[in-house]
């Protein structure tokens, strides 16, 4: 694919958004629900509704050839192959034709219903490709498409066109999952944010979709502690002796659980004020934020599954993406197993520096007084240029180092003191051991502060009331009540009581990578909280909670599986197929309609019937009528195309 330099808007551009619409169409349900959100869309913007049907002519005439061996020895002279060559690939072309002529008119007529602009396209040629150039070529602000499409079966997750335009596309592309209207889903928009220009991108045009439909916008942000303790626990056992004490697990954790998980939370929760700024000050919004601990698209799949939203909102690529690929691994994950519909972003929108520095940048005291000794009328540029090379080089705490470095760039004379500074600096760094007795939980977010309760959580600013006191002593009598406790070493030295229970439930996990997993969780939550004892309570939530998404079984895709069970009743009905219809028809009828190809045709067969039988003034369609009019239409057909074909005959 081609570099992704991704269009960037500002607050001035916006509301030029969404002007230019294109809508793939292929007749499913998905296809239909597409085109029914994307009028609505254009009622709300004023948009130009761009429709496109890509039909594959070619494809079908090597297939043709492909087969000419088992045609009857009749046709094996060259004269009469080379005939039946022309014939095929004439009826093929023009059906094709008159097939993505068709699909699109459904689209015409609902846009010429509410005078909305409206262009056709019927490239022919392999369908993602002409869409992709088509896209890639144009100026959409917009792509809506189905998730699925014509081929979809009960444990389809994402549409082989779909998924292949989408990983191939600069463009905003929202597909469609859910098949109800959007006047009939009373979800929210959901927008996952993770500090990278396309989700603050992303974050825009929720605020706009929310606004004009509706619907509420909420901000969701996740961080995983847990990665590195798996991590570790897996290296442990691959270590030599020699590796594993330079490597200094106990010192790795220990930093980790004092210092990097509460900064990760930090960070992540940074970025949600960060959005709940621009939402306030760009578009005097209140948004809604929640920040959540664990894998990201895992977190954030439970939390839609637990919500229902009507959109989830994503970046195409992630903050730690580089900008040549094609989708991040949490939107694609997001895109397959997402209940709701979902809008991938590919633009980008940077956030004022002094928003985002004010709300992720941390100033050491001793950086600050640096700052305030100079000039009061440079002191404003020289902390916008620290500011600025801190982001850019991702720092998150601002130390005289920094500034150094900072200074660096605009005085390289300055580089002896600084290095001087930073050795100093890493001379002086330890890790503190923790001997607090008393643990306080943030019913917020989660953050564990010891010794003391916070006035304030350094997370999530939530008020001291929000903190809730962990007694160790009385898990250590549920243990007991539990069975007993066992003592079990972590892969750094840490010693953990586990309940006969608690050890019950894990053993409950299935064996290998699943369970391991599992338990490094729950030692990482113990850990974390300053919990030496691990009941049966405390292990079963994380259990559930892991174990939550590995039974679902696309639980997220009932209309699916409604689909596949009406068309498998469809297919075994003995002669009638249920069907809507304002004109009465006998069951003879019905079964010879019943005869025709179902979908396209078999629709458009019968629309044909019944505008007949309304112009005769039939109030009933028989057998014998239904069969007159499918037999006009196939000698109207044999007309046009023998007129077709006697073309090539003359040259």
């Amino acid at each position: 694919p081609k570099s992704r330099n991704a269009r960037c808007f500002s607050a001035r551009k916006i509301k030029k958004m969404i002007k230019k619409i294109y809508v793939p169409v292929d007749n499913s349900d998905y296809s239909d629900a597409s085109i029914a959100l994307a009028v609505e869309f254009a009622k709300k913007f004023g948009s130009h509704l761009v429709g496109s049907h890509v039909y594959a002519a070619k494809m079908h005439d090597v297939r043709f050839k492909q087969m000419e061996y088992t045609l009857p020895e009749e046709y094996q002279d060259e004269v009469e192959l080379e005939k039946q060559r022309r014939i095929h690939d004439t009826l093929i072309t023009m059906g094709l034709q008159l097939i993505s002529d068709s699909y699109l008119e459904v689209m015409k007529e609902k846009c010429t219903e509410f005078d909305i602009p409206f262009e056709p396209k019927m490239p022919e040629g392999k369908h993602y490709i002409k869409l992709v150039e088509d896209i890639e070529e144009s100026d959409y602000d917009l792509v809506i498409m189905g998730a699925l499409g014509m081929g979809a079966v009960k444990d389809s997750l994402i549409g082989g066109v779909t998924e292949r335009v989408v990983r191939r596309i600069n463009t905003d592309t929202l597909v469609v999952r859910d098949l109800e209207p959007i006047e009939a889903h009373n979800g929210s928009i959901l927008v996952g944010i993770d500090g990278s220009p396309e989700s603050f991108s992303g974050l825009k045009t929720a605020i706009q979709l929310g606004r004009k439909f509706n619907k509420q916008v909420e901000a969701v942000g996740v961080y995983d502690p847990y990665l590195h303790y798996i991590v570790f626990n897996s290296v442990v056992n691959v270590l030599t002796e020699r590796a594993a004490r330079t490597f200094r697990f106990k010192e790795q954790e220990q930093l980790h659980e004092e210092v990097i998980d509460t900064g990760l939370a930090k960070i992540y929760q940074s970025h949600l004020e960060v959005a709940r700024s621009i939402a306030k000050e760009e578009h005097d919004y209140a948004l809604k934020i929640t920040l959540l601990d664990g894998k990201a698209y895992e977190k954030i799949l439970q939390y839609t599954r637990k919500t229902n939203p009507w959109l989830l909102v994503l970046g195409r690529i992630g903050v730690h993406s580089e900008q040549e690929m094609d989708i991040g691994s949490t939107a694609e994950n997001l895109l397959r197993l997402a209940p709701c519909n979902v809008l991938l972003s590919s633009q980008r929108y940077f956030p004022q520096i002094d928003v985002k520095a004010e709300e992720t940048l941390v100033w050491t005291q001793e950086a600050l007084d640096r700052m305030e000794k100079a000039p009061p009328l440079v002191r404003g540029i020289a902390k916008t240029a620290v500011h600025r090379f801190a982001i850019e080089r991702g720092h998150s705490v601002i130390t005289e180092s920094v500034i150094d470095m900072a200074m660096e760039a605009i005085m390289p004379q300055r580089a002896s003191e600084k290095l001087t500074r930073v050795a100093k600096e890493i001379a002086e760094q330890k890790v503190l051991e923790s001997d607090a007795v008393q643990t306080y939980i943030c019913g917020e977010c989660g953050y564990a502060a010891h010794n003391q309760q916070p006035v304030q959580c350094p997370v999530c600013s939530s008020p001291p009331e929000r903190f809730q006191m962990v007694d160790k002593t009385s898990l250590e009598n549920v243990a007991v009540d539990e069975g007993g406790a066992a003592e079990e070493e972590t892969f750094d030295g840490v010693r953990l009581q586990w309940s006969e229970q608690a050890k019950k439930a894990l053993r409950g996990v299935p064996r290998g990578y699943m369970r391991r997993n599992v338990k490094a969780r729950i030692e990482k939550s113990a850990r974390a909280q300053k919990i030496g004892t691990i009941t049966n309570a405390f292990a079963t939530e994380i259990i559930n909670d892991s174990m939550g998404e590995a039974a679902a079984v696309r639980e997220d895709a009932p209309e699916l599986r409604t689909l596949q069970a009406q068309t498998y009743d469809s297919q075994n009905a003995e002669g009638v197929q249920a069907f809507e219809s304002q004109v009465k028809w006998t069951e003879e009828a019905i079964e010879r309609l019943n005869l025709v190809p179902a979908g396209f045709m078999r629709n458009i067969t019968q629309t044909r019937i019944e505008q007949r039988a309304q112009e005769h003034n039939i109030e009933e369609v028989t057998l014998d009528f239904a069969a007159r009019v499918i037999e006009d239409g196939r000698s109207l057909a044999n007309e046009v195309l023998g007129q077709y074909y006697q073309q090539p005959d003359q040259d």
